[in-house]
């Protein structure tokens, strides 16, 4: 955002948000990363409202899909930062740890929601 706004990247003493946001790679194909990094955030909460509202497995899947993509793109982001541009974002880190912990929230959601739909062998058919 800070890239997309003009600003300077409030960061504190490290200075590491300044170099990674005025880097070539704070934009793909145009595109401010954070634009897509909030894209994909509205998508999730959305998502994530649906199967709250509705306790469908679907809205779920789809969060945890978008998450599971995300948490690749952070990954290499990370990945950027560390090995090639050298500098550490405090915000993008926090960032993607949030996005991490959401791929594990949502893994663990569909999987409680999988044991829930699926009748253990040992109920045997009701009727």
């Amino acid at each position: 955002m800070v890239r997309a706004l003009g600003e300077a990247a409030v960061c504190g003493p490290s200075g590491g948000c300044e170099t990674v946001a005025s880097s070539e790679y704070a934009v793909i194909v145009g595109v401010p990363v954070a634009y897509l990094g909030l894209a994909a955030s509205l998508v999730i909460v959305c998502l994530s409202a649906l199967w709250w509202r509705r306790a469908g497995r679907g809205a779920l899947t789809g969060a945890y899909l978008v998450l599971l993509g995300a948490t690749l793109f952070v990954a290499y982001l990370t990945y950027v930062e560390l090995f090639v541009i050298k500098a550490v974002c405090v915000w993008c880190m926090t960032y993607a740890v949030t996005i991490v912990l959401s791929l594990v929230t949502a893994g663990l959601a569909l999987r409680r929601s999988s044991r829930a739909t699926t009748p253990r062998a040992d109920q045997g058919p009701t009727g």
